[in-house]
């Protein structure tokens, strides 16, 4: 029954705050559908797992508004073939919505104690094509390159040249970017040959892209 709860409220929130805010990626949006939030909480705040909010993971970070994780997913235009880094693993949930979507991940979190509950959650919910790298995200994942999408989960006052360079021909990169005391601008990247463009398309408030000294 409990499961049966959990599952109606994550089909609302699908449907009233992602699908009703614009995402369309019917991939993206089953998904959202299927990857159970309340497993990348505390039990304390499974009953919130589905708002449209952050809420808090420890060490100073949160797992990302639903709404975000979808829009974020939806930019980077994931195909099942592909290769993807996530910088910034956190709970895991984010690393989860993108290997449902098929894809292989490598997720990079500096915080052992968040890498080790979010490769823990992932391993019990078989998601064996995600892959949870304890390391400094900034400077992304050097030996999985090139990747066909980078998702980056912090705030970064300008682009890592770092994450540019681990991109493949026509690969996209979504990052939030903006000081980190301020709202961000999620902008896209793509990257064609040597070439990129950028993309501004929603204000955002992320925690800031730590660099380990």
């Amino acid at each position: 029954m409990a499961q049966d709860r959990h599952r109606d409220r994550r089909l609302a929130m699908v449907r009233r705050q992602i699908e009703g805010r614009g995402v369309r990626d019917p991939q993206v949006l089953e998904a959202m559908r299927t990857v159970p939030r309340h497993r990348f909480v505390s039990r304390t705040l499974a009953g919130d797992a589905y708002k449209d909010h952050p809420l808090p993971i420890g060490a100073g970070q949160t797992i990302s508004q639903p709404y975000i994780v979808a829009l974020m997913a939806e930019a980077a235009a994931i195909e099942p073939h592909h290769r993807v880094l996530e910088v910034g693993t956190g709970s895991g949930y984010g690393a989860a919505v993108l290997a449902q979507l098929g894809s292989s991940v490598v997720t990079v979190e500096r915080h052992r104690k968040l890498a080790d509950a979010a490769a823990r959650v992932l391993a019990e919910l078989g998601y064996a094509n995600a892959t949870v790298v304890c390391a400094d995200g900034s400077q992304g994942h050097p030996p999985g390159a090139p990747y066909d999408a980078v998702v980056v989960t912090a705030a970064s006052s300008s682009i890592p040249s770092a994450l540019i360079d681990q991109l493949a021909d026509g690969g996209r990169l979504v990052i939030p970017v903006g000081p980190p005391s301020f709202t961000q601008n999620l902008t896209l990247v793509r990257r064609t040959g040597e070439e990129t463009t950028s993309e501004r398309f929603c204000p955002v408030r992320f925690v800031p892209l730590v660099e380990d000294s």
